[in-house]
């Protein structure tokens, strides 16, 4: 059996589809089990109740254990898990100072090389689903602000994410690897959001905001000031930067990686 937590999450949705598809048995961990809509003959549970029993793999979500993976990884390997694939990040490549997420996903990367199971890192850079995070003024106007309007990344699609990370817990071609994975192509965040508009059929402008307005806003919202610091230094980085493309995805899933353009025409729904 697999266990797949975050199940009903961006990635983890699709590595549930991936593996049901496949004839797999899986038991999706999600907060409200209840509301869950899964495939047929998938099984929901509870997080907390990290229902290990007869599992012999399981797909890690680190923001699952964002305070901590010590009892889930303890109660995995307790009840019979030998293998464990975790969404890790291309930020665990250059840990340290001044790089909190690269520090807590290469520290996860440690701990669970630590425990002697197979393992695969999934090191997806930056997710085409962060572009979401312009929904609600897409919903409302047709400008869209954020920091370094030409900062470049080659958002991955969270499908491909989750076929990498399917192929990783049903094979064995992946243990021991940690692939980066990226989108196959760089693009600005203006043309991102440019494309957004095209999917949606009207125009869209991003107006570029100061950095310390940026940075009060994520502040307020998600990140801690650290958190807030380390990302906005990566996008001052990239900007008239091309990203680096890596050719892992297409190596890994046999198809070249989903463009921006496809994952916003999927995601029209989200910004209407």
């Amino acid at each position: 059996m697999f266990v797949v937590t975050g199940a009903t999450g961006n990635v983890g949705r699709h590595v549930v589809r991936e593996l049901a598809e496949a004839g797999a048995e899986v038991c999706a961990l999600t907060r409200n089990p209840e509301t869950a809509r899964l495939p047929s003959g998938v099984r929901a549970a509870r997080t907390e109740d990290l229902p290990f029993e007869g599992a012999t793999a399981l797909f890690l979500n680190p923001a699952v254990v964002w305070n901590g993976a010590d009892a889930l990884l303890r109660r995995a390997t307790e009840q019979g898990v030998r293998r464990i694939v975790l969404l890790s990040s291309s930020a665990a490549l250059d840990p340290g100072p001044g790089n909190p997420i690269g520090t807590h996903h290469r520290d996860l990367e440690l701990a669970i090389e630590a425990l002697g199971v197979e393992w695969t890192f999934v090191r997806p850079g930056a997710f085409a689903v962060n572009a979401l995070q312009w929904a609600d003024e897409i919903k409302s106007g047709d400008v869209v602000h954020g920091p370094y309007a030409e900062c470049q990344t080659a958002p991955i699609h969270e499908a491909d994410m989750g076929e990498v990370a399917a192929r990783a817990l049903l094979g064995d071609d992946l243990v021991g690897q940690a692939p980066v994975l990226t989108g196959p192509e760089s693009l600005a965040f203006a043309e991102q959001a440019r494309i957004v508009g095209e999917a949606i059929g009207r125009p869209l402008r991003y107006e570029e905001l100061p950095r310390e307005v940026v940075r009060e806003g994520m502040i307020k919202g998600f990140a801690t000031p650290e958190i807030a610091d380390a990302l906005l230094d990566v996008f001052a980085a990239g900007v008239g930067r091309p990203a680096e493309i890596s050719a892992e995805t297409e190596r890994i899933t046999g198809h070249p990686g989903r463009t921006f353009a496809q994952w916003a025409a999927d995601h029209k729904a989200d910004f209407s």
